[in-house]
Order: structure tokens, then sequence, then C-alpha cells
């Protein structure tokens, strides 16, 4: 076989392999390991209740009720020995727990902390736009002040108010009074005017009984 039929039958076989590898690389490649996908919502809010149970006297009264029963049970009853002493299974469900406990607490802490960090911005964009509005209004109650400025003022108003209240009453107190006089003169002249009646019809009495008696 010549070195040209050999190369002329490495040559297709050259390009079937890169057509392949070129095929491959073209095409997506797939990922076929398995994932384990969790709503870390869902596991922070199951977390924080475990968490919460954890931490009441429940829990604890409920541990040390089962702590109990199982090392007497283990201790007493022979026929129901299923752990007997020092307790390994026992050991064993504790150091279970406490490696379940202790990551459950910190995605508890975790979701806490979260929780401080959005109420500690709200509260911060609360206040700068309280501030916001306080120094608005500031502004604002400056202007209508400079604009108030060249008119009556309150103090000022209230003054005029009293001055002319008094005044007022002034002339109401004379106006009675000339009143009260004016009437004590109408009087005393009606008086004078009866009395220079009572006199006029005396005399007329008189009179007329000097007539009588010639």
């Amino acid at each position: 076989m010549s070195p040209s039929d050999r190369d002329n039958r490495s040559t297709p076989r050259t390009e079937r392999q890169n057509a392949r590898s070129v095929r491959r690389l073209d095409t997506p490649g797939q990922n076929r390991r398995w994932k384990l996908n969790l709503d870390s919502d869902v596991v922070g809010v199951y977390s924080e209740r475990v968490a919460r149970f954890l931490g009441t006297g429940r829990y604890l009264a409920i541990q040390t009720i089962i702590v109990i029963i199982w090392i007497f049970l283990n201790l007493v009853v022979i026929s129901l020995r299923w752990d007997p002493y020092p307790f390994i299974l026992l050991n064993l469900a504790f150091s279970t727990q406490a490696a379940y406990a202790a990551p459950l607490i910190l995605l508890a802490q975790n979701r806490q902390e979260n929780r401080d960090k959005v109420s500690l911005e709200e509260d911060r964009m609360r206040a700068e736009q309280t501030k916001a509005d306080t120094e608005f209004l500031a502004r604002e109650l400056a202007a209508v002040r400079l604009a108030v400025g060249d008119t009556v003022t309150r103090d000022y108003l209230r003054r005029e108010l009293d001055d002319l209240l008094t005044e007022l009453s002034d002339r109401l107190l004379g106006d009675q009074a000339k009143r009260e006089e004016q009437a004590k003169r109408e009087e005393q002249a009606k008086r004078e005017e009866q009395a220079r009646r009572d006199d006029h019809e005396r005399e007329e009495r008189t009179r007329s009984g000097g007539v009588l008696d010639d």
C-alpha cells in the first residue's frame, strides 16, 4: 500500500472526527448532575419555627420527660432495654439534635438580621423624608413671614381694637350719663310745672273763697 493511499484513507476519518468535535462544540452541553432545589423562604420559615420552639420552656419540659423515661426504661425494665448504660443511642440522638439545631438557629438569626436591615432602611428613608418635609415647611414659613412682614400684625390689630373698644365704651357711658341728666332735668321741670299749677289752683281757690265771703 502506497503512502498516498494511506493519506486518502486517513483523510475521511479525520474529517469525520473534526465534524463530531464541531458538532459537540456547537451543541449546548447538558448538565446531568442532580440538583436539590429548595425554596429559601420556606426553609427559613420552618427554621424560624423550629428555633422558636427550641427556645421555649415547653420543649425543655418535653425533652426532660423523654430523657427521664428513656433512662428509667433502660435501667429498670430489662425486657425493654434497647439502649443500655452508657446510653450510646441517647448520646447519638443528642449529637444529631445539636448538629441540626445549630444551623437552624443560624438560619433564623440570618433571617432576623435581614428583616432588621430592611426595617432600618425603611426607618432611615422615613427619617430622611420627614427631615425633607420639615425643611420644606420651614422654608415656606419663612417665606410667609417675609411676605406678611409689611402687613398688619396680630398684636397691632389687637391693640387698635382694644383702643377702639375703650373709646366706644367711654362714648356709650357719656351718652348714658347725658341721657340720665336730661331725664333728671325733664323730671325737675315737670315737678316745677306741677308746683306752679298747684300754686295757681290754690290762688284761684283763695280768690273764689274771698268773693263768697264778701
